[in-house]
């Protein structure tokens, strides 16, 4: 070690420089011919969720399953129901489906955080690693009161948002703030919401790391795709604008049949698709039935993320929104994109290079700006790779799951991998590969 130089717990020195500690000699005899080594202990950990579905629960899944068999046991736990599970179990993830979990404060959570204690305190977790408002909350309370020796937090969105009651805004920031000093580590998807953990006193200054949420980029075209357009069921010679996702309040679907009213005024032979289910489907087609505007409702389809691959425009009209996995999925097909700027989301879309942005609850804006990517092809065009480069550059599974491995090793006083000391990301299981990059669906946050 250089004279002077200080090293921190982590292996780190205060420098950022790589660990001293030595890299393993080559082996001296092929591994099969050995005698068999006992198994090492691997590292415990568990993720707490709100709702394991779409969005902050497709990013929790693909962190999960990508972390390094040999080095971690991971497990899962969150609110019964949702589509994901299954997909947790078959890639050899243990799940807990906690009883009495629900997504909105009740009287039954004292309850659901007994359960959370007694699964921390038999399965003894290194770490847990906590998602979305209520699955953040009682996952912290839980690993305090089990005295867990690791706590991490994502910022995958807020629980709350300026569009719901005072009342409920004031309980929701009051717990998220109530819980930061059990945690040890924070992570945000993206440097906006990471500002935003901030500004609302959610996280100290200094403690957020930006890793940008990952997508599945093996399953998602990276142009136009005739065959999604055949699905869809529009001819290629007409224009198609579609947006994906929950229809919730969250991602204001009428705000979605307004702008196609407005759009079909000056484009009449624009065709418009929804793809997804929701508790407000029955009043967003009775909106397009009065407004005369004829929308296809493709209900919730598993291969959204092919479908996109056929739209000629990508729209979302949240009102809040961390990241939006839909629209990352979007940008991956190389679709021109609009989309309302809210919370991380001008972080992925940057306005005239990646996509338009507008305002929020806005229709005649958002109207307009589709119209001008209809109008402006070449441009359109231009923007969607623009946008298709950086999500797979900077969006691949193992660059994410590289930087929360990183963030686990440091907080145990582990050194890096060799390779990403580096600056090489290590292997993920089901992971596809891309550079890591640490500087930087969707479902709603909890």
């Amino acid at each position: 070690m250089t004279k002077g130089t200080l090293v921190t717990g982590s292996g780190r020195s205060a420098a950022g420089a790589a660990a001293s500690w030595p890299a393993a000699p080559p082996q001296v005899a092929p591994v099969v011919t050995l005698p068999t080594p006992p198994p090492l202990p691997r590292i415990k950990v568990l993720h707490v969720i709100t709702r394991f579905t779409a969005g902050a629960g497709g990013n929790t899944l693909l962190s999960a399953e990508g972390m390094d068999p040999e080095r971690y046991e991971v497990w899962i736990a969150g609110v019964p129901g949702g589509d994901l599970w299954d997909r947790a179990r078959a890639a050899g993830l243990r799940t807990v489906q906690v009883p009495g979990f629900r997504h909105t404060l009740t009287p039954v959570d004292l309850l659901v955080l007994w359960r959370l204690v007694r699964l921390i305190r038999r399965e003894r977790f290194t770490v847990v690693h906590t998602h979305s408002g209520k699955g953040g909350f009682l996952g912290r309370a839980a690993a305090r009161l089990s005295r867990t020796p690791v706590v991490v937090h994502t910022f995958h969105g807020f629980s709350f948002h300026p569009y719901m009651s005072r009342r409920r805004r004031t309980a929701y920031r009051w717990l998220e703030r109530a819980t930061r000093r059990f945690t040890h580590r924070f992570l945000a998807v993206a440097p906006r919401v990471a500002r935003e953990a901030v500004e609302e006193r959610l996280a100290p200054p200094g403690r957020v790391h930006v890793v940008p949420s990952a997508v599945d980029l093996g399953h998602i075209p990276e142009r136009f795709d005739p065959a999604a357009r055949h699905e869809l069921g529009v001819p290629r010679d007409k224009p198609l604008v579609g947006t994906v996702g929950r229809i919730d309040y969250q991602k204001a679907p009428w705000d979605f049949i307004r702008m196609a009213a407005a759009i079909r005024a000056d484009h009449p032979g624009t065709a418009f698709v929804m793809i997804g289910d929701g508790p407000l489907e029955g009043e967003v087609r009775r909106l397009a039935a009065e407004l005369d505007v004829d929308v296809t409702f493709g209900g919730y389809r598993p291969d959204a993320s092919w479908l996109v691959a056929g739209l000629d425009v990508f729209v979302t009209t949240s009102l809040y929104e961390g990241l939006g996995r839909a629209l990352t999925e979007a940008l991956a097909t190389a679709r021109p994109v609009v989309a309302t700027a809210v919370n991380g989301v001008p972080d992925l879309v940057e306005h005239g290079a990646t996509g338009l942005l507008v305002p929020p609850a806005d229709p005649e804006r958002e109207a307009r700006a589709v119209t001008w990517l209809l109008d402006h092809p070449a441009e359109a065009a231009e923007m969607g790779q623009q946008g298709r480069r950086r999500v797979r550059t900077s969006f691949a599974p193992r660059a994410m799951c590289a930087a929360v491995d990183d963030c686990y090793r440091d907080l145990l006083g582990l050194p890096p991998l060799p390779e990403r000391a580096a600056g090489v990301p290590g292997p993920a299981q089901g992971a596809t590969p891309g550079p890591l990059n640490r500087a930087s669906g969707s479902s709603p946050p909890d």
